[in-house]
């Protein structure tokens, strides 16, 4: 495939490399993989059990078609629309992967089940490249892409490979605790920057750096950003194409590498409206119109190849494939694969068939396709989710920076069981508080709730981090379970930082959802006014 010749090469940047990526030697077994292909030569180096003895001689699927999902209709569940499929005979397609191909180019399972490169098997790796051109146009010329297990694996190579112990990373205030806990064990912390609804913001990140006092931090600059810029994990933020090109300036005056985990990239769900004014579905759009209406990513203002960007099929196909990609420079990308050779050697076999043959069987506008539809899903139910919120509770809306609304969730006082008796013990009728604050998300699968726990009672004798958990214990057994916000703390929680809650809309079904939230208004409620508090 042909790329603009007119773009830059990405610039030297192996000074990044940690100590251990600079000592990674190729596995001298995986090193003799160059050789194999050739018609001319007999290879009876490698210990490849025969594809004889695969007890597989063929793998099957039924899968959807590309547009089983509608872009402008109701939420559609899997299980109804297996039931329909069943009974129409539509809206699948059927993919066959046999043992050894037929002709050049077939998929097989005598290689997609060999001992295979780390690089990921070449068919896939091609279906990747035109995805990444299509869709994320990378601004410099000798971009590549390397297939990983996933972007947790992704992240662990990332992390080992451009930072030392007693490293400090960047990451958003709020982040995914699971990235922060596999860097911890490895001596390399993390430094918050201060966020809002656009996420990492700018002047946060310059005051972070211009400000860095090597012996008073006890730890050198950071030379590495961790951020998750669509469907900020937890807060479900989307950055702007300005804001990450601010960041991005930023981090080539002080010599950062951005490490992009974007899973949550195509869930870009745009602003959310009360019933009574959502605007009407207006007419579908096509696959450019998608794309561009899509944030861009920093790959695409990325001249210089400092950005590390981590892709998964987890939120697009499915998370039990362990399967995604690097796009990244030729340095970086080679020191990742030197480390892959040595730990999971290859992303599963069976899921790189499976995802190839289900791509090739749609074709790269069908997968656009695809995602046109899973987009219009999520963003019905995390408009369903909202509205039962406004059910369940009184919200009350202010706008943020002229764009953004913010939601204040009070009790229902024509309803409530207790307010009315704590007004009239501890309270004017004016000062009626909000037990909880949110902005709705605008990608992701997550809803961001701040719990006015100053407002509580007990609030002078217990913290907030004690509140929290005392009410996630009063959520589970009210039979719910949310998660407590104190874990997506990038550097530690404290008792100044407002209390949180995280739910997710991606998985449960509406009726349990809406259940769900009725059931936290409840709990919600005796917790700020019940007998216990009077």
């Amino acid at each position: 495939m042909a790329y603009d010749m007119k773009l830059p090469d990405a610039i030297d940047l192996s000074h990044h490399l940690s100590e251990v990526a600079r000592a990674r030697e190729i596995s001298p077994l995986k090193d003799l993989q160059q050789y194999l292909g050739r018609d001319d030569l007999l290879s009876i180096a490698g210990g490849l059990p025969h594809p004889d003895f695969f007890p597989f001689d063929k793998i099957s699927a039924t899968v959807y078609s590309k547009d089983v999902f509608p872009t402008d209709s109701p939420v559609t569940t899997l299980s109804l629309f297996s039931r329909i499929a069943q009974f129409f005979g539509k809206g699948r397609d059927e993919i066959n992967i046999k043992r050894y191909a037929k002709q050049a180019g077939d998929l097989s399972l005598a290689e997609s089940l060999q001992y295979g490169l780390s690089s990921g098997q070449p068919g896939l790796q091609g279906i990747i490249r035109e995805i990444v051109h299509r869709i994320y146009k990378p601004a410099y010329r000798d971009w590549t892409i390397l297939i990983h297990s996933g972007n947790t694996d992704g992240w662990g190579r990332a992390v080992m490979t451009l930072c030392d112990p007693g490293d400090v990373i960047l990451a958003c205030e709020w982040t995914y605790p699971s990235a922060m806990a596999a860097s911890r064990p490895l001596g390399i912390t993390a430094v918050s920057v201060a966020a809002d609804e656009g996420g990492m913001r700018s002047d946060a990140l310059l005051e972070t750096l211009s400000s860095w006092d090597e012996k008073e931090r006890g730890a050198p600059r950071p030379r590495v950003m961790y951020t998750i810029p669509v469907g900020q994990n937890p807060t479900g933020s989307t950055m702007s194409i300005e804001r990450k090109k601010r960041i991005y300036d930023i981090c080539v005056e002080y010599d950062i590498v951005i490490v992009e985990d974007d899973p949550y990239y195509f869930l870009q769900e745009g602003q959310y409206h009360l019933p009574q004014v959502r605007p009407v579905e207006s007419k579908e759009l096509s696959n450019d119109a998608f794309i561009a209406s899509l944030v861009p990513s920093y790959v695409s203002i990325d001249y210089q190849g400092r950005v590390v960007r981590l892709d998964s099929f987890s939120k697009t196909v499915a998370p039990g494939c362990r399967l995604g990609w690097f796009t990244c420079n030729p340095l970086f990308r080679e020191r990742f694969e030197r480390q892959g050779e040595t730990s999971v050697q290859a992303a599963c076999g069976f899921s790189q068939a499976l995802v190839a043959a289900l791509l090739m069987k749609w074709g790269i506008e069908g997968y656009i396709r695809w995602l046109r539809g899973l987009r219009g899903q999520y963003r019905k139910r995390r408009d369903f989710c909202i509205d039962c919120f406004a059910e369940s509770f009184e919200l009350k809306a202010s706008t943020v920076n002229g764009h953004q609304t913010t939601y204040d969730g009070y009790i229902r006082r024509e309803e409530s069981t207790y307010s009315k008796r704590w007004q009239e013990n501890f309270m004017g009728t004016d000062d009626f508080f909000p037990v909880i604050s949110f902005m709705p998300p605008t990608s992701g699968m997550f809803l961001w709730i701040q719990v006015n726990f100053q407002a509580h009672p007990s609030s002078s004798q217990s913290g907030k981090k004690d509140l929290e958990l005392q009410l996630l214990k009063k959520f589970v057994d009210a039979g719910i379970l949310v998660a407590p916000g104190s874990i997506f703390s990038a550097d530690g929680y404290g008792d100044d930082s407002p209390g949180h809650l995280r739910l997710s809309f991606s998985n449960a079904e509406l009726p349990v959802l809406k259940k769900a939230i009725g059931t936290m208004a409840a709990v919600l409620e005796k917790f700020f006014y019940g007998e216990d508090q009077l």
